[in-house]
């Protein structure tokens, strides 16, 4: 079965803004009662699941929403200057050229996606954009998309950053991209067996052709 949706994760698939959440997860590190991580301690984190890092950073499970919530509005003030990943957006024009429906699932906010979608000339691009609430909750959005798109779990591929993404689209049970471009390392996402991992996007359309 040909895919017929292609779904994104946003922040480090799509757009790099490690450097922004870097200083924003700096910012806040008093006010949620955590250690401002190290350079060396954040290099130490690419190789960990997300969940791992979540407990060597020692925030309060309690405090993780809020957090989040935080992180999405200090977001808001830097993403004007988030960029595309270079080469990205050539890449899905000529996906989209090819029939396939494109979508972001992201737990950044709406509005900050659309910040830098519209500044760089990429929201018409996509069909769609959920915003979910939570950190570990993206497979209940990717069910909740294959019945409202109503495509079945061999027609659709996410394509993600870390591992919490690999999860997720194995909980739904569709295929999985990992891009070595983002947050964690290629040794983090291969431990989580996904079914391709690249290294530049041009090579999306590699994989699409692969599955067919």
């Amino acid at each position: 079965m040909a895919i017929k949706l292609m779904v994104f994760d946003f922040d480090g698939t799509l757009v790099d803004t490690f450097e922004p959440l870097l200083k924003i997860v700096h910012r806040l590190a008093d006010e949620f009662g955590y250690p401002a991580p190290t350079s060396e301690q954040i290099e130490h984190f690419k190789n960990l699941p997300s969940r791992e890092i979540i407990k060597c950073v020692g925030v309060d499970l309690i405090k993780i929403p809020y957090l989040l919530r935080r992180v999405k509005l200090e977001l808001n003030k830097e993403m004007s200057d988030v960029k595309l990943i270079p080469g990205i957006q050539e890449t899905l024009t000529q996906l989209k050229q090819e029939g396939v429906q494109l979508g972001i699932i992201t737990s950044n906010s709406k509005d900050n996606v659309l910040t830098v979608l519209e500044k760089q000339g990429g929201k018409e691009l996509f069909n769609f954009i959920y915003a979910e609430t939570s950190l570990f909750g993206k497979h209940r959005t990717i069910n909740k998309l294959l019945k409202q798109q109503k495509n079945r779990p061999d027609e659709m591929i996410y394509v993600g950053d870390e591992t919490r993404d690999i999860e997720a689209a194995k909980k739904s049970k569709i295929k999985v991209i990992a891009v070595s471009w983002g947050f964690n390392s290629k040794q983090a996402l291969l431990a989580k067996n996904p079914d391709f991992l690249i290294d530049r996007p041009q090579s999306l359309a590699w994989c699409l052709n692969g599955i067919k």
